[in-house]
């Protein structure tokens, strides 16, 4: 049985510069926002189009060593995105299937980032805390771009 979970969290950062940064070239920036998690990541192949497949590399010791992503859909004038989990991230190992629909929607002040997120648990998980352990990891990259973007006003115009 699929289960799904959504999360919104505003932002200071006006909606089409955060989804440049946390969505479009989350692959560059995320070793610069969380270089103690992710140590490095780039395009698998494809270059940014739908089908692309980007990789996620961690730092040892957290839950898992690699994420590899497809990108099912992306509208960069709508700020919305959907992807699918194809390695690594609990696959095969917490969930058989995962994927997310994102929207970055204008809001007074900056934005808000509205997730959804979509899978598939294998027999055995903790659905709550594999949901509560999803949301906080979309809200830890949504502030640490905030926070980075808020430090360097001129990237992602």
């Amino acid at each position: 049985m699929s289960t799904s979970w959504t999360v919104e969290i505003d932002s200071t950062i006006p909606a089409p510069r955060l989804f440049k940064a946390a969505f479009v070239d989350w692959h560059n920036l995320a070793p610069k926002v969380a270089p103690e998690k992710i140590v490095s990541a780039a395009p698998v192949s494809g270059e940014g189009a739908v089908g692309s497949i980007r990789q996620f590399n961690f730092a040892p010791g957290g839950p898992f060593s690699v994420v590899k992503e497809r990108l099912d859909f992306i509208d960069i004038e709508k700020c919305e995105v959907k992807s699918t989990l194809v390695e690594g991230g609990g696959l095969g190992v917490h969930v058989e299937s995962a994927s997310t629909h994102v929207k970055v929607e204008p809001k007074a002040g900056g934005s808000v980032v509205k997730v959804t997120g979509y899978y598939k648990p294998l027999p055995g998980v903790n659905e709550a805390e594999e949901t509560e352990q999803a949301k906080g990891t979309f809200t830890k990259v949504i502030k640490g771009c905030e926070a980075y973007l808020a430090a360097n006003p001129d990237v992602y115009d």
